[in-house]
């Protein structure tokens, strides 16, 4: 069988992981990165260090490599769509572009009938101020933004006294559902309804960055039922090829919602790796490069914690029990509220 090589958009913990994914295929790989000290260059079979609208540079890449994918994103759509003239990209950048704006995303998953949280368009304070009937809420920017980074609790109208919010920027204000769980579903979409499908992964978020999460979610039969039904749906709708995560939030009263979607692998299916005979990075391999579709088979209940900032200092040093598996994201740099690695261990 004709293995391509494969092209990855990106250099961090998921692009490390996708290409230790690749290597067990033996699918050659090249990570296109603008950080030169990328940690997933140590894994590739090749690396093009450059701006993402570096048009010398992404020609390099692209002549290096026969279909291309992405870790994050925030690619320039403009980018993806020039690329995807001359080589492959998947997901289709057309995803990208909706998904790329909370907006879009929010009408688009409202389009399939699909419940999410009431939300509205911000542009300027007074607007706010207009709907205060969707406080207490979250102000998020419409593009951009990750792990909390530009996303603003809002309580009540006297909380924007002492916020500093450039309002040009643009935002949408989403109504804060009365949370009860979170969990994440994720997916890998071959073609017209062949897919694989992981069991709901059940999150916990702390200063809305992912703390941990486990398997089996806690949740019951209709929940579950409906999370893995929408996901389907939505990977359907976008015509999308490759792994895609959908997060969502159960209230009180055991309604669902969607609540993001990530079109690419996720920080919640790490613990795949370990608990499937078929990790959702494998499975992003296979879709995009058209290799084998195989049966997931789950091996073993599990929970992963995130590592974050100078946490990893400590977890470098410990011994592990066998049902322990650790990871180093291997980043040069230790920064507050960066996530430096994982830790996944399997329960009986």
């Amino acid at each position: 069988m004709f293995k391509p090589t494969l092209g990855i958009i990106g250099g961090g913990q998921l692009g490390s992981m996708l290409t230790v994914a690749a290597k067990k295929l033996e699918v050659k790989t090249v990570i296109f990165c603008d950080d030169v000290d990328a940690p997933a260059q140590q894994f590739a079979n090749d690396f093009v260090h450059g701006e993402y609208n570096d048009q010398n540079k992404i020609k390099e890449f692209i002549s290096k490599v026969d279909v291309i994918t992405y870790e994050f994103e925030n690619i320039p759509y403009e980018t993806l769509k020039e690329i995807n003239k001359i080589k492959p990209v998947l997901p289709k950048p057309s995803v990208n572009r909706i998904i790329q704006n909370r907006l879009a995303e929010k009408d688009f998953i409202n389009n399939l009938n699909i419940r999410t949280t009431r939300y509205t368009s911000i542009e300027k304070k007074s607007e706010i101020e207009s709907v205060e009937d969707l406080l207490p809420g979250i102000l998020k920017t419409v593009t951009l933004g990750y792990d909390g980074k530009g996303q603003h609790p809002i309580q009540n109208l006297q909380d924007l006294n002492s916020l500093n919010i450039d309002y040009s920027k643009g935002y949408i204000l989403e109504k804060l559902v009365k949370l009860k769980k979170e969990i994440s579903i994720i997916i890998t979409r071959f073609d017209v309804r062949k897919y694989e499908i992981y069991e709901p992964i059940e999150n916990v978020h702390e200063d809305q960055i992912l703390r941990s999460s486990k398997i089996p979610a806690e949740i019951n039969r209709k929940i579950l039922e409906q999370s893995k039904l929408w996901a389907i749906e939505i990977a359907e709708e976008l015509k999308y090829v490759g792994t895609l995560c959908v997060e969502f939030f159960i209230d009180r009263n055991e309604n669902l919602y969607v609540n993001e979607i990530a079109p690419r692998v996720h920080n919640s299916g790490h613990l795949t790796i370990n608990a499937y005979n078929i990790s959702q990075f494998e499975n992003h391999i296979r879709a995009v490069c058209k290799l084998d579709q195989l049966p997931i088979k789950k091996i073993s209940d599990a929970q992963m914690l995130n590592i974050i900032g100078n946490q990893i200092i400590n977890y470098r040093d410990k011994k592990y029990a066998e049902n322990e598996f650790f990871f180093d994201y291997l980043k040069k740099e230790i920064k507050e509220k960066r996530k430096m690695g994982h830790l996944t261990t399997l329960i009986s």
